[in-house]
């Protein structure tokens, strides 16, 4: 993909992204379906799937004109149509799944790293992402495989426009993971203008585990589980 592809999709993904978050900003504000497609224009199916979380109160929907109400608990109601039926989808795969052994979490962790685990560094294990639970679930399954707490270390990517120390606690919080084990942070320049806490969240963490022995066990466990398929 030649460079001046590459820098169109960066640009209508940026347009996309304050596209969404002007949306999101009118909606809270009490502006309807129909008065944001209005002020955007941006489809109502689009903004269904942006703002389905958001509904407006009911002193709001007394205010609007009578379409606008229609349309409103139309997608309300298609709100708590979608929300029973994920709830009883929720219930059905609870069951299938019922607990995890020792063992399926132990195997599990493999496909985890095979998907997401970092493969380059020699002598060395990391993962990366920006969800808090799979971090969690990897520190879990490093502690399966016996890492003392001490071998754990941490480094965020986040934005300069972050508040960093915030940042840091939170990722504290959320990996039980003691502040020295984090390293120095790689902070990224950045305009809220051109990126938004909405759509970056906290950031990026990086759990890193240094180590022949662990590197080697864990890639020849991919190797294994590569041979099997």
């Amino acid at each position: 993909m030649n460079h001046g592809i590459l820098v169109l999709i960066h640009v209508n993904n940026m347009a996309r992204r304050k596209d969404k978050e002007k949306a999101l900003t009118l909606r809270k504000k009490g502006f309807s379906y129909s008065q944001i497609k209005q002020e955007l224009g941006i489809s109502k199916s689009t903004l269904s799937s942006w703002l389905h979380d958001i509904p407006l109160s009911q002193s709001r929907l007394n205010e609007l004109q009578r379409n606008e109400v229609v349309i409103e608990k139309i997608r309300a109601t298609k709100k708590k149509k979608r929300d029973a039926r994920l709830n009883r989808v929720l219930s059905v795969v609870t069951g299938d799944i019922e607990t995890i052994s020792d063992r399926e979490f132990f195997i599990a962790g493999f496909f985890l790293y095979w998907a997401e685990g970092g493969k380059t560094q020699k002598y060395s294990i990391s993962l990366s992402n920006t969800d808090p639970a799979m971090i969690r679930a990897f520190i879990k399954w490093l502690r399966v495989l016996d890492i003392p707490n001490e071998k754990i270390q941490a480094k965020l990517h986040l934005y300069s426009d972050m508040c960093i120390d915030t940042e840091i606690r939170y990722w504290i919080k959320e990996t039980s993971i003691p502040k020295k084990n984090f390293m120095k942070s790689y902070i990224k320049k950045s305009k809220i203008s051109d990126l938004t806490y909405i759509h970056r969240g906290h950031g990026t963490c990086n759990i890193y585990v240094g180590g022949r022995d662990i590197s080697e066990y864990v890639l020849q466990g991919l190797s294994r589980i590569e041979s099997m398929y």
